[in-house]
């Protein structure tokens, strides 16, 4: 059997998943308005691992959500599973993190696009075939009236950016999958599982994860 952790920090939900062959057996997660990921992520894993009654010494890779996200949440959860591969001497897997969130809706035609808020009218989106299969590949982009409109088959959007983006897309061929906000370890599972099966494991030393756009300083009004 293979022990999988998956580790999901690239929004607000920090969320741990402990998988057997793909199948998650245990997850713990918490999304809030803080970040809060630095202090429950290291309390989650220890906590998944007795809830799923195995040791550090029985996972047999981490697989951490690649991005895009947020930064500082990509860089904890980066951190974090980079140092458990070093320690345990075991491979680390990178997860798509738009197809883990669109994985976690089911449709039987049509495309599922997962969008990520990039601040503002600016969302971080990907789209999927009802299979999860690559239909166009990760960016960031303005949303507007006229955004998916060649897009000739139903679409479902997923993610935390429906409050903002159902004004101005509302073509009916437009459907809003609200109760999918954030990307979770546990939908992870699987994805990583068939990742590692087939070898595709990143290099734990030069692994970075994927901001798709430069981290921005910026500076309080207050």
């Amino acid at each position: 059997m293979t022990y999988i952790l998956n580790i999901e920090t690239a929004t607000k939900n920090c969320s741990i998943a402990i998988a057997k062959d793909g199948e998650t057996v245990v997850c713990m997660e918490a999304a809030e308005q803080g970040f809060s990921h630095a202090e429950k992520l290291h309390v989650f894993l220890e906590n998944a691992l007795q809830e799923a009654k195995i040791t550090f010494q029985d996972l047999d890779a981490v697989a951490v959500s690649q991005g895009p996200g947020s930064y500082t949440g990509l860089r904890i959860g980066v951190s974090a599973a980079k140092g458990l591969c070093y320690a345990l001497g075991i491979p680390l897997v990178a997860v798509d993190t738009l197809q883990s969130l669109a994985s976690q809706a089911t449709i039987k035609e049509g495309y599922i696009i997962p969008m990520l808020d990039a601040r503002r009218m600016e969302v971080y989106s990907a789209i999927f075939s009802a299979d999860l299969k690559h239909i166009r590949a990760t960016q960031a982009e303005i949303i507007t009236e006229n955004s998916f409109e060649d897009i000739d088959l139903p679409v479902y959007f997923v993610g935390d950016c429906a409050e903002k983006c159902k004004t101005v897309l509302v073509n009916d061929k437009f459907t809003f999958l609200e109760e999918f906000i954030y990307p979770s370890a546990k939908e992870m599972s699987a994805l990583s599982y068939e990742l590692y099966k087939n070898k595709a494991t990143v290099d734990v030393a030069y692994f970075e994860p994927f901001y798709l756009k430069d981290f921005m300083i910026t500076t309080s009004k207050k």
